[in-house]
């Protein structure tokens, strides 16, 4: 059979995406498993197309985007386009029992979905239990056709995943940390694109080498996949120069470590200036509270051409797993560019003007270890997933799913980072927070020091926000607001909230539908720390959301 000319086009897009300037982008994801082995040891793990990390999605900035998404393993699977804004196509967002139900095992779904107005590094990863340990990968947004880099132009681009690796099954260790109540183990390892190098107890590891060329300048796409850590990135003898963050433009500023919390991604520069030499890749963990972690560091290198096989390795001093004064360098470091071409739509008036304290605490269960249940907690409510879709059922109005009465602020004030109240327990619910569309949010995000403070990085899905403060101890709404940036805030969709203290957002409400709003340590949204903003549609078709796909799944 002769191929079209549109089919023949179509087909070479599918094997070559980065070389043909074709307005859709067609994908075919399959999840299956896949025997793997890792810190010496092999097991079987949930992966697209058969690949750990998974595929890089590539596109460029208004390109619209179809991924078939075919499930062939035992569970539910969905994905998540992190980041992608979903201009009134909120049925290709991706969380489950949010936005859709899951694709059952046999089944199948068409993602598809525009990137408009975006470019830059993203991440796509499955949204349901822990199955994205494994189920993830990149999403490289290129600029339109002859559109420049507001930057200088790289030699080579280079995708970065950092991740973390069980040698149990993650659905296992999740199943049997609901069971008992408890925190989940930790991880045995953290991965550089799937390879943690060398580790106690397994020496044979293999490990990432990034090969560069002496004189050339790399635009390395670093995104932190991982499940649980907040992690630092280091390469010895090389400074890199931050330009992005989450898809989004940022001044240029020089640092020797990046900090990335699970689904943040950083762009940055890096010039291959050392001649030869083979260079160590570090990435360690973040934790400055009384809570466990993997603290092992994952290994990497860099590599010049030409260096002889047995050169030593040119070690680097990593972070002290506590070290917050890192963390806040490089946090309060990021301005959106603010250009222009790219100027910072920073919502000046407020609409909404919210408090949300977000923590653990402890719920009794009878069938739980020592009779009680570790939880998590937006303003004391614990979420309770639906089993009918959230979406689904605010747009073809089911009764019964949920409530949108989610409390603009905490419904019993106390001293958020100071001693904690007696009273541990949390309240359960399906509540969502209403928006008019266009409507325009201020929302400080507190953390608290119930059972034990932490640093929690927080994403929104369907909107970007841009982080107008952080700080330390309670949000002062008198003192603090003085101190907000306003005219070149960095603009993200994952942030950090500082350990016993507080981030304070602003974003617009311009994209209709239902946005979830959780912690992206998949232990904390396990435990219920997480909500869902609606959005009303607005006048007119352009502002009003999408009628479903015909084959969205069905619970």
């Amino acid at each position: 059979m002769v191929m079209s000319w549109v089919q023949a086009l179509l087909f070479v897009s599918v094997l070559f995406p980065t070389l043909v300037e074709c307005k859709i982008r067609h994908y075919n994801f399959t999840v299956v498993l896949k025997n793997t082995t890792r810190l010496c040891a092999t097991k079987p793990i949930v992966t697209v197309n058969g690949k750990f990390p998974g595929p890089t999605l590539y596109a460029r900035e208004d390109d619209n985007v179809l991924v078939r998404v075919t499930n062939h393993v035992q569970y539910n699977v969905t994905i998540h386009w992190h980041g992608v804004r979903q201009l009134r196509t909120g049925w290709s967002d991706g969380p489950a029992y949010i936005t859709q139900c899951p694709i059952q095992p046999g089944q199948n779904f068409l993602y598809n979905f525009t990137l408009t107005g975006q470019r830059g590094t993203l991440l796509w990863h499955a949204h349901i239990s822990w199955l994205r340990s494994t189920t993830h990968g990149a999403i490289v947004i290129l600029p339109k056709k002859g559109v420049p880099y507001p930057f200088p132009k790289p030699d080579k681009e280079k995708v970065i995943i950092l991740g973390e690796w069980w040698k149990a099954d993650t659905e296992a260790v999740v199943n049997q940390a609901m069971q008992t109540g408890m925190p989940p183990n930790i991880s045995d390892a953290h991965t550089i694109n799937g390879h943690s190098g060398p580790v106690p107890n397994c020496s044979v590891e293999g490990a990432y080498t990034l090969h560069v060329e002496n004189g050339k300048t790399y635009l390395l796409r670093v995104i932190n996949a991982a499940v649980n850590d907040e992690l630092f990135f280091k390469i010895a003898g090389h400074d890199l120069t931050v330009v992005e963050v989450d898809a989004a433009y940022t001044k240029p500023f020089k640092t020797d470590t990046l900090f990335l919390g699970p689904g943040q991604t950083t762009t940055a520069l890096l010039t291959a200036d050392r001649g030869i030499g083979k260079y160590l890749i570090a990435i360690s963990p973040f934790m400055d509270t009384a809570v466990a972690v993997d603290n092992l560091t994952g290994m990497g290198y860099l590599r010049y051409n030409h260096t002889l096989a047995f050169t030593p390795t040119t070690l680097t001093s990593i972070p002290l797993v506590n070290a917050t004064s890192v963390t806040s360098v490089f946090s309060e470091s990021l301005r959106s560019l603010n250009s222009k071409e790219y100027p910072s739509n920073v919502p000046l008036t407020v609409d909404h003007s919210l408090l949300f304290t977000i923590g653990v605490g402890i719920n009794p269960c009878a069938t739980c270890f020592n009779g009680s249940r570790a939880v998590a907690d937006i303003n004391n409510v614990s979420f309770v997933m639906p089993t009918t879709a959230l979406l689904q059922a605010h747009y073809y109005g089911i009764n019964g799913v949920f409530t949108d009465d989610f409390p603009a602020k905490p419904l019993i004030p106390f001293n958020y980072t100071g001693a904690p109240p007696s009273n541990l327990q949390t309240m359960n619910g399906t509540r969502v927070y209403r928006l008019a569309y266009n409507s325009t949010v201020q929302l400080v995000i507190q953390g608290n020091s119930i059972v034990a403070p932490e640093s929690h990085p927080t994403h929104l899905h369907g909107m970007n926000f841009f982080a107008v403060g952080r700080g330390v101890g309670n949000f002062d709404p008198e003192k603090d607001p003085q101190k907000f940036n306003l005219v070149d805030p960095v603009e993200r969709n994952t942030i950090s909230v500082p350990t016993a203290g507080w981030t304070v957002i602003r974003f617009r409400a311009d994209n209709p539908g239902v946005w979830f709003f959780h912690c992206h340590l998949e232990v904390h949204t396990t435990w219920g720390l997480k909500m869902a903003f609606l959005v009303d549609n607005g006048k007119g078709p352009n502002e009003s959301l999408l009628p479903p796909p015909s084959d969205l799944p069905q619970c």
